[in-house]
């Protein structure tokens, strides 16, 4: 049971830090140029299209790495 309580722990924190780097993200506005950005009179819809392929990208290369072992 304890192996179960440290994992919660750790996603918890995970989630936690992503979480913080997510509003930290949106303050600064940092976009990527393949991101598409549709602004409406009352309304935005945002796409993150690069962003999503690179974070795809550098997801697939610490699970490739982390996998050799």
């Amino acid at each position: 049971m304890g192996t179960v309580g440290r994992l919660l722990l750790a996603t918890g924190a995970l989630l936690m830090v992503f979480g913080a780097l997510l509003i930290i993200w949106d303050k600064i506005g940092w976009r990527l140029p393949g991101d598409i950005v549709v602004r409406g009179r009352n309304w935005t819809f945002y796409f993150p299209l690069a962003t999503s392929l690179l974070l795809s990208a550098l997801l697939t290369l610490v699970v490739w790495l982390v996998s050799r072992r």
